[in-house]
């Protein structure tokens, strides 16, 4: 998640394995400099950039290895899901 300002840009990181974990958690979390190096590393690593400030605000409260509250379970479960789309569609593409 990321925000648009660049001097109050915030990026949170998100993981979740449904084996593993039983709600997505915090793995990163940045504000300016350090969320600009977070977004530069998601690009680099080919993980989907979503821009949400209002979700980006709430999860930025969050600390690292922290699991997402149940009141965030729905938006972010449709971020991923979205994600998830774009990578079959992406895959699908390159073949």
């Amino acid at each position: 998640m990321a925000t648009n300002d660049e001097q109050n840009k915030k990026a949170i990181a998100l993981q979740y394995d449904p084996v593993l974990d039983s709600a997505p958690k915090v793995i990163a979390s940045g504000q300016g400099i350090i969320a600009e190096k977070i977004i530069t590393t998601a690009k680099q690593e080919n993980i989907p950039v979503h821009k949400d400030k209002k979700l980006a605000d709430t999860l930025s409260t969050l600390e690292i290895g922290e699991y997402i509250p149940p009141e965030l379970y729905e938006v972010v479960a449709q971020i991923l899901l979205f994600v998830d789309d774009m990578d079959r569609i992406k895959s699908k593409i390159l073949k």
